[in-house]
């Protein structure tokens, strides 16, 4: 089992930048699929980004050519850079890896 924690959210204006950031308890180096999920106020948890060991991104159509994926497996670390943030990507955000999830960190953007 892998222990995930989340940090970097925050309240940011409209159009405002931030970096997230998911550390693992272990080595992720063996680890292929590493993601990112978000739950807006009342709706459902959403993948927003995954990433695999050899770098291959995949985005959801809502954060495309906004957000970038990236892990640094000498840290223990998958980063999720956020720019251009509207308010509709006012959520907590997650950090998945083989059905282990983080408590989240809270992502609010003011219009």
């Amino acid at each position: 089992q892998v222990q995930l924690v989340e940090s970097g959210g925050g309240l940011v204006q409209a159009g405002g930048s931030l970096r997230l950031s998911c550390a693992a308890s272990k080595s992720i180096f063996s680890i292929n699929l590493m993601a990112w999920y978000r739950q807006p106020p009342g709706k459902q948890r959403e993948l927003v980004a995954d990433i695999t060991n050899d770098g291959s991104t995949s985005y959801a159509d809502a954060v495309k050519g906004r957000f970038t994926i990236s892990r640094d497996n000498a840290k223990n670390t998958v980063y999720l850079q956020m720019n251009s943030l509207k308010p509709e990507d006012t959520a907590v955000y997650y950090c998945m890896c083989r059905n282990n999830w983080g408590q989240g960190t809270q992502v609010t953007v003011s219009s």
